[in-house]
């Protein structure tokens, strides 16, 4: 189900940047992942979704997909982003905070944190840029990702509050 959510998030129009990755909304499902699944069935999950990518079918951002994906300036977002759901996963089993702040929080350092060092890394290398060319390239990403970090906050605590036992990374 959650793999079908990254691949439906996939669907809101990308905005395409000079370095050759778009935003998306996709990075906001793999926040999900993991702060409703938790950490091995959230990155499980995006896993899935990458498998899925990798077979060809057209489930990332413009309809792309294939094994070619894992090599354009994108592949350290993907590569990054089973990571950053076990990342923000575990940090949900273990933190005391409410669901809605412990996502946010998770989301800032899971999904944010943790996949732009593996994006700028991959842009680094696939665009043959220098790291800080590289991050400053990914720092046109932050505003968006902050944002998709308090609603994945916002649906999280939602669900906390109506279904919690939906919540598996707090189970």
């Amino acid at each position: 189900l959650f793999a079908a959510l990254i691949a439906i998030l996939g669907l809101i129009p990308k905005i395409d940047l000079a370095g050759g990755v778009p935003i998306t909304a996709q990075s906001m499902g793999v926040m999900l992942c993991g702060t409703v699944l938790g950490a091995k069935r959230g990155a499980l999950a995006v896993l899935l979704f990458l498998a899925l990518v990798a077979a060809g079918l057209p489930l990332l951002s413009g309809g792309r997909g294939g094994i070619g994906v894992f090599a354009s300036p994108s592949v350290g977002y993907l590569v990054g982003f089973p990571i950053a759901a076990f990342v923000i996963g575990w940090l949900m089993e273990r933190t005391t905070l409410a669901a809605g702040p412990a996502a946010t929080l998770a989301s800032i350092i899971g999904g944010i944190g943790i996949l732009s060092i593996f994006g700028i890394l991959g842009m680094s290398v696939m665009l043959d840029k220098s790291l800080p060319e590289a991050a400053f390239l990914a720092g046109a990403f932050l505003p968006g990702d902050l944002i998709k970090t308090v609603i994945a906050g916002f649906v999280t605590q939602g669900l906390a509050r109506m279904r919690p036992a939906s919540l598996l990374s707090r189970a």
